[in-house]
């Protein structure tokens, strides 16, 4: 079962450090330089304040002031940006932390960088495709599925369908059940 919702590393930068995707900026919020966020993990600490993330593609360093929940994600606030118009360079950008501050998951929790690209089999061994996407629902992850084809299957992370993940072998057997995928 997938417990972190932690999207795939980012390939290390020229310092050769390597990020995790921990959430995406989503627009400014107010007039002090606070942006709403969406967070892809269970666990708040990662986006703390006085925490340091790096946002976009060139990992822009911030430390973050201000963390509070907001009906549409948290709310962020970064040391040194006052306004929207600073934090609105942002937008719409991954929110990183280093990998080496991940946290420790059990054996039954996975990141997300482990799963995508992960092949799909059924319980006859017929491979179905691979994850190319994760989609939260809310209730329960969705797990996108595409074969070679092009053609999707949307798979409900839910004890009854997911029977194994492998990530050893890189395969994740499925009982498909009809009416339900």
């Amino acid at each position: 079962m997938v417990s972190s919702k932690r999207q795939p590393t980012d390939p290390p930068s020229a310092g050769g450090q390597t990020f995790l995707v921990v959430g995406k900026v989503r627009r400014p919020h107010g007039v002090h330089g606070e942006v709403v966020a969406e967070f892809y993990d269970k666990f708040p600490e990662c986006l703390n304040p006085k925490k340091t993330i790096y946002v976009g593609e060139n990992h822009v360093k911030l430390i973050i002031s201000i963390q509070r929940i907001h009906n549409e994600g948290l709310l962020l606030g970064f040391e040194g940006i006052n306004t929207p118009e600073e934090v609105g360079c942002y937008r719409n950008q991954h929110i990183y932390i280093a990998a080496s501050e991940g946290i420790e998951l059990s054996e039954s929790e996975s990141y997300y960088r482990e799963l995508l690209d992960l092949k799909v089999v059924d319980e006859t061994g017929k491979t179905l495709g691979s994850i190319t996407e994760i989609i939260e629902t809310g209730a329960n992850d969705v797990y996108v599925v595409t074969d070679s084809s092009g053609h999707e299957l949307l798979l409900p992370v839910i004890p009854e369908v997911i029977q194994k993940i492998d990530l050893e072998k890189k395969i994740i057997k499925v009982r498909l059940i009809p009416g339900l995928v």
